[in-house]
């Protein structure tokens, strides 16, 4: 069975850095693009970041152009989202997931795969 395990957030001041990783199981990786999503409490899931299945192109969300970066390790199965500068603004639970391609920061046919997340606090 698929299973995807989100893990690296915590507690962060702002302007400090966290790296997230997200390591696949039961499903061939480099056959997906893989996105990164986050929700906040009382917010819908949004895109964060896409990248393709070999890591050629990448895709950010605005607030995050310039401060995170999207990679991937298929040797390893894993994703991984670097996180630099952090802002108030982008404390949630963070998710990862896996399409068909990238459209812009979401996913093309997004498999219902889905970890539980891993939390990010930022402190000002």
């Amino acid at each position: 069975q698929v299973q995807l395990v989100e893990s690296g957030g915590g507690l962060v001041q702002a302007g400090g850095s966290l790296n997230l990783t997200c390591t696949a199981s039961g499903l061939t990786f480099d056959d997906y693009a893989m996105g990164w999503f986050r929700q906040s409490p009382g917010k819908e899931r949004e895109g964060v970041s896409c990248i393709t299945w070999n890591g050629q192109r990448s895709y950010y969300e605005d607030s995050v152009k310039g401060r995170f970066t999207i990679s991937r390790d298929n040797t390893k199965n894993t994703l991984y989202l670097q996180m630099n500068n952090l802002r108030p603004e982008d404390a949630a639970i963070y998710y990862c997931s896996a399409g068909l391609g990238c459209g812009g920061v979401t996913l093309l046919a997004q498999a219902d795969y889905w970890g539980k997340g891993t939390p990010v606090t930022i402190s000002s």
